[in-house]
């Protein structure tokens, strides 16, 4: 029966090329090559990565961007970016390009760099916000001076076989695409400029090649019934429980034991579910016109500290959100019809950001709700949730929130 009614959240998309998710339909990450000027050998671009995902950030330890040159293309400089391996140079005399690996690997420069290798929406150590919570910080750019190239629209050759890595793998990367050069405007706003040539490059995210377990996992509980239902036993698999630390051991305090490492790889507090993220759904109180939700989020990873995170919530009921404390709220609206969807996140320096497993590793709110008899009654159960994301996470073909009806009226009785 736990297995029935508890939700664990991972998300299932479709296909291996061409991701899908049913509440972020048109979510993917745009990369955007603009060449601003050529060169004597090739060409200065600006690379512009834009998260059009609403509720999926890139995290600490940040992107990795990767593809192959069509040619012998070499990177003479890189601003606001760096390559993490130069490569074999040894054929170049007095200058000596920045990169000349076939398969270049760029990350983002770390915040504090000196001023002259920074560059517009750079230097975030590849951290990178859904646009659906902050767009204005949905965007890294970094700007790269290519050489042994094409000088013309007609002589460049489109780079191939793009990876982004956000942190760790899920993401697939399409083809690059020329496209209408980008329009740009001055600063004064009384010219515009455009761009020589523009080609996009679309990436989406897949959980079947992020992961083979779920990220996360929900409880649930209620006031009219004195029962919890936990999170089922391995709910996240149980692969790192011979690894798992428990919470009074000395081993939390060594050094570099909270540093995220860049395959995402977790350290996880040992629990019955081993997963790094509960969701704890408690049914409050039930007025006449109203009812009450509090909502619990809990670290149980020593290696992640969530400075951006996103909870997103499937129910019939969120048309009429009244009141929410301590989180923010926006209505996500994937099909404008339906508005059962929302998307709650911590408020700036108050509680967004989650730390990791411990005394702090826990940030809850509280959600006032207004019924309504047409969508919402508590007898056939729909104070729990339908789905619920953390960061992008969810099952929505898996075993989601939906309670067969016999399991509904012992929970409601």
């Amino acid at each position: 029966m736990r297995l029935v009614i508890s939700a664990v959240c991972v998300i299932v998309l479709f296909s291996y090329a061409a991701a899908y998710d049913p509440l972020d339909p048109n979510g993917n990450i745009t990369i955007k090559w603009d060449v601003v000027s050529w060169t004597p050998d090739g060409y200065v671009a600006v690379v512009t990565m834009s998260n059009f995902q609403m509720f999926r950030h890139i995290m600490n330890p940040g992107w990795t961007l990767g593809w192959t040159w069509a040619k012998k293309e070499v990177i003479w400089s890189m601003v606001g970016a760096q390559t993490t391996e130069q490569g074999d140079c040894s054929k170049f005399k007095g200058n000596v390009p920045h990169c000349c690996k076939k398969t270049p690997t760029v990350v983002d420069l770390l915040p504090g760099v000196p001023y002259n290798q920074q560059f517009s929406n750079c230097c975030k150590g590849g951290v990178v916000a859904a646009w659906g919570q902050d767009p204005s910080s949905a965007v890294s750019s970094f700007q790269v001076s290519i050489g042994l190239a094409g000088t013309s629209n007609k002589t460049v050759k489109l780079p191939k076989n793009f990876t982004l890595l956000g942190p760790g793998p899920g993401y697939t990367c399409g083809p690059a695409k020329v496209v209408p050069s980008t329009v740009f405007l001055t600063p004064d706003k009384r010219r515009k400029t455009q761009a020589l040539m523009t080609w996009n490059v679309t990436c989406t995210y897949s959980q079947f090649l992020a992961r083979k377990n779920p990220g996360c996992c929900v409880s649930l509980s209620s006031f009219y019934n004195e029962t919890i239902t936990p999170c089922p036993t391995c709910a996240c698999g149980c692969q790192n429980k011979r690894n798992c630390v428990k919470s009074n051991s000395k081993r939390i305090n060594m050094v570099g034991i909270h540093t995220p490492k860049k395959d995402n790889e977790p350290l996880l507090q040992c629990t019955h579910h081993m997963c790094p993220i509960r969701v704890h759904w408690h049914v409050k109180l039930n007025y006449k016109d109203y009812w009450r939700v509090k909502v619990a989020v809990t670290n149980f990873n020593y290696r992640m500290n969530y400075s951006l995170w996103t909870l997103a919530v499937q129910h019939p009921n969120l048309n009429n959100v009244t009141q929410v404390f301590s989180f923010d709220y926006k209505p996500l609206l994937p099909y404008e019809s339906i508005n059962d969807t929302g998307m709650f996140y911590g408020m700036k320096y108050f509680n967004d950001l989650l730390m990791e497993a411990g005394p702090t590793g826990n940030v809850q709110s509280e959600i006032l709700l207004q019924k309504n008899q047409d969508t919402f009654t508590f007898k056939q159960g729909w104070a729990f949730p339908r789905k619920v994301y953390f960061n992008g996470s969810l099952d929505p073909l898996g075993p989601a929130l939906f309670f067969p009806l016999n399991t509904r009226q012992s929970l409601f009785k």
